[in-house]
């Protein structure tokens, strides 16, 4: 009996350690150990960030996160409706687009204003696609050559053009020597002056710019000092490409709006344009028959007088009364070139009052010429016909037109 008690005793004993042994063993069963879980798979390339550390991606980033628990492993409330909301308000708005500038400001208004004029939806999409403010084009229109304001001579600005264009210009008489002579006789226009032009404008035809017009005339017209004449020219610009006589990725020219070899600005191919070799268009861009016929159109518009010259250097004699030929009217316009220019006389009134022909002879006594003192007294004189203010009409600068009448002098012989 004794030993049936002890032995009872152990047994009891023994199933408390094992039951004891069971519990401890089947609790580690109940959590997963995290050593067992694989690692995740790589980013594909291109779906983000590929070095981001896993402790970057919160673990609930997926479709069992708070937000959205799958139903059979939910273990915390789901957000309330007003934490939900103070999350959605948490980040900061989108910036608000910056304000349209100054320059779109205008071109808008510069649209609306077009459409009552007249030019087409289409004709404005298509010529200002891609216009933007060129800041170095209003600095060019402040900085006239011969503005009686600024330092400089008309003999610098001759240095800068002629030397070069004097051979180049004799080659090119070679080459075209037959369309000069027949444009010079049906135009009444001197061939020399013809080739001269081209020359200077485009160093025939080499030089043609490379500023954007649309851009170009948009940026003179929005800074205000001459806006109804850029605004006109900016006009002319749609309506070339409205009406497909020029693609607008080729409208390339100088910082004024004038493009092809005559650098016309755009109203004046629309009324000057002319077509030179017959094949009906008229192509200033590659045409250099089209591009002379159009630059003596453009002279004969504007005053040339078949027959005359254009003028001459002179020399006043010392006791010339310059305040006896002072015009006594203020130009208007091109005022500050025309302020160096005397009223008109007959040719033979300037010879009574001593002055002298240089390398020139005198034109008919009754010519009416004006002197031009393009630098102030005593820097250079020169007398002039009407022909030399046709040449101005193409570009508002004395300098601009002796460097045009001194190269067709230098390359007449060439021509004739």
């Amino acid at each position: 009996m004794l030993l049936s008690v002890h032995y009872c005793r152990r047994v009891a004993a023994a199933g408390l350690l094992l039951a004891s042994a069971g519990i401890a063993a089947a609790q580690p069963a109940m959590v997963a150990p995290a050593a067992t879980e694989p690692p995740a798979a790589p980013a594909a390339p291109g779906a983000g960030a590929p070095d981001a550390p896993a402790a970057d991606v919160p673990a609930d980033a997926t479709a069992g996160s708070a937000a959205n628990p799958p139903a059979d492993t939910a273990t915390e409330p789901a957000a309330s409706p007003d934490a939900a909301a103070g999350d959605a308000t948490a980040a900061d708005p989108p910036p608000a687009p910056p304000p349209p500038s100054p320059f779109q400001l205008w071109l808008d208004n510069y649209r609306i204003g077009a459409a009552a004029r007249g030019l087409k939806p289409e004709w404005l999409d298509a010529a200002l696609a891609g216009t933007v403010y060129l800041p170095r084009v209003v600095s060019h229109d402040r900085a006239q050559p011969d503005d009686p304001s600024r330092r400089s001579s008309y003999a610098a600005y001759l240095d800068s053009k002629l030397p070069t264009r004097i051979p180049t210009g004799r080659a090119a008489a070679a080459d075209y020597r037959e369309v000069l002579q027949q444009i010079a006789s049906s135009a009444g226009v001197a061939p020399e002056i013809l080739l001269a032009v081209w020359g200077i404008e485009t160093f025939y035809g080499r030089v043609t710019g490379r500023f954007d017009l649309p851009s170009a005339l948009a940026s003179l017209a929005f800074d205000g000092r001459r806006a109804d004449l850029f605004t006109g020219e900016l006009d002319a610009l749609v309506r070339i490409v409205g009406e497909g006589r020029v693609a607008r990725d080729a409208l390339r020219g100088s910082w004024a709006g004038a493009f092809g070899q005559p650098q016309f600005l755009p109203s004046s191919y629309l009324r000057h344009g002319s077509d030179g070799d017959g094949d009906g268009r008229i192509d200033i861009l590659d045409s250099v028959p089209d591009t002379l016929a159009s630059i003596a159109r453009y002279l004969n518009a504007n005053g040339w007088r078949a027959g005359e010259p254009w003028g001459f250097r002179t020399v006043l004699p010392a006791e010339f009364d310059r305040a006896a030929v002072a015009n006594p009217v203020p130009p208007t316009g091109c005022a500050k070139p025309l302020s160096r220019h005397s009223i008109t006389l007959p040719a033979a009134e300037w010879r009574r009052r001593g002055l002298i022909a240089i390398n020139a002879p005198w034109p008919g006594d009754d010519v009416q010429m004006t002197l031009v003192e393009p630098d102030g007294p005593g820097a250079g004189a020169f007398l002039v016909t009407a022909n030399f203010r046709a040449i101005m009409a193409y570009n508002c600068s004395n300098y601009y037109a002796l460097s045009v009448t001194l190269l067709g002098d230098a390359v007449q012989a060439a021509v004739r």
